[in-house]
């Protein structure tokens, strides 16, 4: 099994990192979870595409972490000759949200489905609204989800992936909670969006500041690394974006606090379980 960070960026546009997204590839099995800016042109570079995703996993409808929902659905449906439906997955309240952005779509449906006579089919998309527990049992890979703590936004979803053996987390943006300690005990790795504390502390802006009221900081996510007893911590989505330089303080910060390996992701960045 292997996690492929695509986007290590978030809300904060920067030249070198797209939006949240994270593929984990098992075998010829590719489950995609987030959509942010740039997914599919990061997907390219690894051989991804939307025509042959298995299934998409969404952890909770930020605009960041969806931006290119209506890539995804789009790009399918117009390099595929079949319905081929994508099989998505969010939180309560993504039905609707999907619904939405079909809507948002009509236009560009209406003028493709008029040029292209082999276009019989407008985009098909199954979406279905999970809560705790088994969401996806295929072929001995099973992902899990389990709530997570991203107040005020409500409901949130991490997810936990096992496959031959092996165990991912993708944790999305949370604080630590019992839903996230029970995704990641024992995995051998897990994704989790982290701030660094002091410089968002000291901000002028207290929108800016707000940040840490509902994502953990490197010392809480390592902690619960910790207490899980995970082997690989992926500190992803980092705010602020981290300064050349400036990456081995925030591996320095986790590892204070989590004895396993430490990774600060980056886009494009490839890690076996």
């Amino acid at each position: 099994m292997e996690v492929i960070i695509l986007g290590s960026g978030s809300p904060l546009v920067v030249p070198d990192r797209a939006g949240p997204s994270t593929l984990v590839r098992i075998g010829k099995t590719d489950l995609l979870f987030d959509c942010g800016r740039a997914v599919l042109m990061r997907g390219a570079a690894v051989g991804m595409t939307a025509r042959e995703l298995t299934a998409l996993f969404v952890t909770h409808m930020h605009s960041d972490h969806t931006t290119d929902y209506n890539d995804v659905i789009t790009t399918r449906w117009i390099t595929s000759q079949d319905s081929r439906p994508l099989l998505a997955y969010g939180p309560l309240g993504f039905k609707r949200f999907t619904e939405a952005t079909l809507n948002m779509l009509d236009t560009d449906v209406h003028y493709r489905m008029s040029h292209h006579a082999d276009l019989q089919h407008k985009p098909q998309v199954q979406a279905h609204e999970i809560a705790e527990g088994l969401v996806y049992d295929s072929a001995g890979l099973r992902v899990i989800a389990a709530a997570t703590d991203h107040s005020p936004v409500h409901p949130t979803m991490g997810f936990r992936v096992e496959a031959d053996g092996k165990v991912v987390v993708i944790a999305g943006d949370t604080v630590p909670c019992e839903g996230l300690n029970r995704l990641c005990q024992g995995a051998d790795v897990y994704v989790q969006t982290v701030v660094r504390r002091a410089p968002i502390a000291q901000h002028p802006m207290q929108r800016f500041r707000e940040v840490l009221d509902y994502h953990s900081d490197i010392e809480q996510a390592a902690k619960t690394a910790a207490a899980a007893g995970v082997r690989v911590l992926v500190l992803n989505h980092p705010v602020p974006p981290p300064l050349p330089g400036t990456e081995p303080q925030w591996i320095a910060e986790a590892k204070a606090h989590f004895d396993g390996e430490v990774l600060l992701a980056t886009d494009l960045l490839r890690i076996e379980a």
